[in-house]
């Protein structure tokens, strides 16, 4: 049996144990601690890891080296999706314990798009070789408006999704409960939580447009851009929860993640110019990105703190 074989087996058993355990925790929606949010997060990192040395001593250095710099790049670019999923939340007034419903399910249906991306996306960069240029292009174009771009903003009445479903969908006018559909004088009716749904899953489809790319720029093996990809969501849900107060601390990360995006956007176009950066360099400014963005951030939190004490004595 071959070393790819065992490891799809135990990657795919791994994440149907993970999601049955995850899921029959978490049956009831409720407020999640930042104690179980550390727990999980810790959790979800820690088995990356270790599947990362499993492809270490089954495939070798190379394919354990793109695994990691792919999930890192993942994990650092669904930091910036979050600010979304808080925006969206915020806006619709969802509450602590129906945001962890919301981002369950939304979570689920983005590990299925992320297989049919990452498949069609390897496929088509196999036949079609010119694309590299195209997504090149797309990541600069993310990366110039992460950094430049405005903020993000979202207005309900606006939004196409919230549209349509208000106009072909039954639909309750407040969040009762933590149902999405509930059956009413012999009609199904839906919540606004559904609608939420649907809206952070758009948010995540967008964002996978975005990011997917990204790690093709690393590797072409489905396996590996899969497995990371799949890693990297997987914690996202008890990232948010462990993210979601200190966020607004976090004030350069964005350019660090438009930095990586950037850089990506341009390896991928010398690839086609012959030109190969080794993964090895592409891993160390990667995580040297995230450094420089988090500690500046600190630095510059702590500034402010300590101004506003000065001002307030």
């Amino acid at each position: 049996m071959s070393s790819h074989v065992v490891l799809w087996g135990a990657f795919t058993l791994l994440v149907v144990v993970m999601l049955a355990v995850d899921l029959g925790m978490n049956r009831k929606s409720h407020q999640v601690s930042f104690k179980e949010a550390l727990g999980w997060s810790l959790v979800w990192v820690g088995l990356a890891l270790v599947f990362n040395v499993g492809i270490y001593f089954m495939m070798g250095k190379q394919p354990a080296l793109e695994f990691l710099t792919g999930y890192l790049i993942e994990k650092s670019l669904s930091v910036d999706n979050l600010f979304v999923f808080i925006m969206i939340f915020t806006v619709f007034g969802v509450k602590g314990e129906l945001q962890a419903r919301v981002l369950k399910w939304g979570i689920l249906g983005a590990l299925v798009m992320r297989v049919v991306f990452i498949f069609v996306g390897a496929e088509l960069l196999q036949r079609f070789q010119w694309l590299f240029y195209i997504f090149g292009a797309i990541l600069l174009y993310t990366a110039w408006k992460m950094a430049f771009g405005p903020s993000h903003e979202m207005d309900p009445d606006k939004n196409i999704i919230v549209r349509f479903a208000r106009k072909f969908l039954p639909m309750t006018r407040k969040i009762r409960g933590d149902w999405f559909f509930t059956r009413r004088l012999q009609l199904w009716v839906a919540s606004p939580l559904f609608m939420v749904l649907l809206v952070v899953e758009a948010s995540d489809l967008v964002f996978a447009l975005d990011s997917i790319p990204a790690i093709f720029a690393i590797t072409l093996d489905p396996f590996i851009v899969l497995t990371s990809n799949v890693f990297a969501i997987m914690g996202l849900r008890s990232l948010y929860f462990l993210l979601a107060g200190v966020m607004g601390m976090f004030i350069y990360l964005k350019y660090g993640i438009s930095f990586i995006l950037g850089f990506v956007g341009i390896k991928m176009i010398l690839i086609m110019l012959g030109m190969h950066i080794p993964v090895a360099l592409s891993l160390g400014i990667i995580v040297l990105s995230l450094l420089v963005a988090v500690v500046a951030s600190l630095l510059s939190a702590k500034n402010t703190i300590n101004l506003a004490s000065q001002e307030a004595g």
